[in-house]
């Protein structure tokens, strides 16, 4: 009951997929859903299946019926070839980057980079022989500047981590593609229903699939899809490294993906009536999110995007540190804490200027990241109107 086409071989649209890729009731009694299998172990009924493993299952590790649903609607809302799930995002992009590189390397790197990536790359790779260059997230087909005798793969994140910048993603493809680089990118912001790198010219697609698909704030999980020409290199990285999620986080993932379309709906609609509104803001120098006709991204948004999802930013006018508590500490609404992407709204401050190395960051306010859960808008606004209130007080 996989469905990714209808009757008469039409292909169904992705908020119908969602909801049919990966299940097989017949298979699993009736039951509508994949149940959780749980095992390391398993049996083979002969020698000579022992010796040629040439039976559905072989190892915990290596594939169950629980992971292999989940991969398979992964792969097909992404356009891929196949699809591993790791333990978490950040297991998704090292396993998708050790499954390239090798000593000697170089890799280019968006500046605009989810900070433990760049971690990943100044302190495991570089240790591993691995050279990292860090690249202005607007630079499109200019990259080809940057690209040396070494370099073997370049990383992209759109919108950028914290601070949203837009990537020309099919420019920097036909770079890639010309000097047979290997293009990855990290697709969480958006998941698979709102953009398709692989559509665009990316060899791998990467998830933080605790954000969007998981969507309830209660597991951790990653994706890495892969087109034909880079499948069998996260294959090996999978098998080489015993990357695995656990079966429960994998179900939780599959259950999520049942109902993405619908949150991603909400989420973006909220997010966009709460961005106009600080954008009018007396508080807010500026706000930051590629939805705005404002933000210097909107038109590679417009034509590379299907949608926004609930994550921006927004950039205070300098205040205190007394005062951005005031505002922050007292909300009712809005939780502080890291990770988003389930249903509860966030909101945390950042500052990326000690780990931006291409580019500077030079705004003097505060930024925050806003995380605009499922919420009613106007409950939301009133709790942020009556910290903006408090801010005025101090």
């Amino acid at each position: 009951m996989a469905h990714s086409k209808d009757k008469s071989g039409k292909e169904l649209s992705p908020q119908t997929k969602v909801l049919h890729l990966g299940r097989e009731p017949d298979a699993q009694h009736g039951f509508v859903n994949t149940p959780v299998y749980r095992g390391s172990t398993v049996l083979f009924p002969t020698l000579d299946l022992l010796k040629s493993r040439k039976q559905a299952y072989t190892y915990g590790r290596r594939a169950t019926p629980t992971t292999e649903a989940l991969e398979r609607a992964i792969t097909d809302l992404e356009g891929g070839a196949s699809t591993i799930l790791t333990s978490s995002g950040l297991g998704a992009v090292s396993t998708a980057l050790l499954a390239f590189v090798q000593s000697g390397d170089n890799i280019l790197v968006t500046d605009s980079v989810y900070q433990p990536t760049r971690t990943f790359c100044d302190k495991m790779l570089a240790r591993l022989g691995v050279e990292t260059t860090y690249y202005d997230p607007t630079i499109g087909d200019g990259i080809a500047k940057l690209i040396k005798p070494n370099t073997r793969l370049i990383f992209a994140e759109s919108p950028g981590s914290q601070t949203f910048e837009m990537q020309d993603i099919p420019g920097i493809a036909k770079v890639a593609r010309a000097k047979n680089l290997w293009l990855l990118a990290d697709n969480t912001w958006a998941s698979p229903l709102l953009c398709q790198p692989l559509a665009l010219g990316c060899d791998v697609s990467v998830q933080a699939a605790t954000k969007y698909i998981v969507g309830h704030a209660d597991a951790m999980l990653g994706a890495v899809t892969a087109n034909a020409r880079a499948s069998k290199y996260i294959d090996n990285a999978k098998e080489a490294l015993g990357t695995c999620p656990g079966s429960e986080e994998t179900y939780l993932g599959t259950r999520g993906l049942r109902t993405l379309d619908v949150r991603l709906q909400r989420h973006m609609a909220s997010a966009l009536a709460i961005a106009r509104w600080l954008e009018d803001r007396p508080e807010i120098e500026r706000v930051i999110h590629p939805g705005l006709p404002s933000h210097p991204g909107h038109a590679i948004w417009k034509r590379d995007f299907a949608g926004a999802s609930g994550l921006f930013a927004a950039i205070l006018k300098p205040v205190s540190q007394p005062t951005l508590a005031a505002f922050l500490d007292h909300l009712k609404l809005f939780g502080m804490g890291y990770s988003w992407g389930g249903y509860e709204s966030l909101v945390i401050p950042f500052d990326p200027s000690s780990y931006r190395t291409a580019t500077k960051w030079t705004d003097a306010g505060t930024a925050l990241r806003f995380h605009i859960g499922l919420d009613a808008v106007d409950d939301l606004i009133a709790d942020l109107s009556a910290g903006f209130e408090r801010m005025q007080n101090v």
